[in-house]
């Protein structure tokens, strides 16, 4: 990512946080009037990081050498930042201060260990699969290959999610939420941006769907930033139908930029009798490392 968009992205990610919050939210004083910014104007945001304007303009256009933990801390409670957006601030801070460091993990990693795919076949009550931080699938088990089988059939290789979301017009059957998917596949995307800013093959994913998708690009332009941690995904299967599964996302330790991500439901849960019906695929959806499936879609 060169040293300019970097800068941008640090302007324009502070702006747009800024722009969320009134003065009554922050406890400032409303003199009344007709303002002519939406949100916080810099002069508020300095005085609620007890820093001075030409400080606070001067990180917001992107001069952020010498930029202290401290300073990023304050600015994070006077912007009411979460931790994944605090994370993300930091992340664009350390790229625009040292943009030629090496990233300490591998987002776009393409293959697995023998020892991911042993965990993933052992989880015959879940379905699993491992991604990369590209939101690559790199493999599966054999409950996720049957959730997943509208998104395994890319041409693609490996499939990607992103991909399956904003270019395959299937995705917003199949995700009940799309709305929502599209949100957190944005957002995961933006974070690992800013997280390994000379990774080309993301930037070549990124460009590939800012061009072809607009629904995309308007996201990518909002600046939210998101981690697919855990919660309910809400899908509606091709051949078993709605399904409201739990899942976690689970990082692994030995091999940074891998996620395992598994989606379960208890026994006596809604939906609990499709999801069983899945446990039964057709005898040639077999646990593996993703493929092209045999019937194809048309290019994506």
């Amino acid at each position: 990512m060169p040293a300019d968009t970097v800068r941008e992205d640090i302007r324009t990610f502070l702006t747009s946080r800024r722009a969320r919050i009134t003065p009554k939210e922050a406890g400032l004083p409303d003199f009344g009037g007709r303002r002519q910014v939406s949100g916080l104007r810099r002069s508020e945001v300095a005085q609620l990081a007890a820093i001075s304007v030409e400080y606070y303009t001067r990180i917001e256009r992107g001069n952020v050498q010498g930029v202290s933990e401290d300073i990023l801390d304050a600015l994070s409670r006077a912007l009411r930042l979460n931790d994944v957006e605090r994370a993300h601030l930091a992340a664009l801070v350390r790229a625009a201060n040292n943009p030629h460091r090496v990233p300490d993990r591998d987002g776009g990693a393409s293959h697995v260990r023998p020892n991911l795919q042993q965990i993933l076949d052992a989880m015959t009550g879940a379905a699993a699969f491992v991604r990369n931080a590209h939101l690559d699938i790199l493999a599966t088990n054999a409950l996720a290959r049957a959730l997943y089988t509208e998104a395994l059939d890319s041409d693609e290789q490996p499939p990607n999610l992103a991909r399956f979301v904003f270019r395959d017009p299937r995705a917003r059957r199949f995700y009940r939420d799309w709305e929502g998917i599209a949100h957190d596949a944005v957002g995961s995307l933006r974070t690992e941006a800013a997280r390994t800013p000379a990774d080309t093959d993301l930037a070549d994913l990124i460009d590939e769907l800012t061009t072809c998708s607009e629904e995309f690009a308007q996201r990518w332009d909002a600046h939210d930033v998101e981690y697919y941690r855990s919660g309910q995904q809400r899908f509606h299967h091709p051949g078993v139908g709605d399904l409201d599964l739990d899942y976690d996302a689970l990082e692994v330790p030995a091999d940074p930029g891998l996620t395992i991500v598994t989606y379960t439901l208890a026994p006596t849960a809604p939906h609990a009798t499709a999801f069983l019906r899945l446990s039964h695929p057709h005898p040639k959806a077999r646990s593996q490392t993703p493929g092209p499936a045999a019937d194809s879609g048309p290019p994506r």
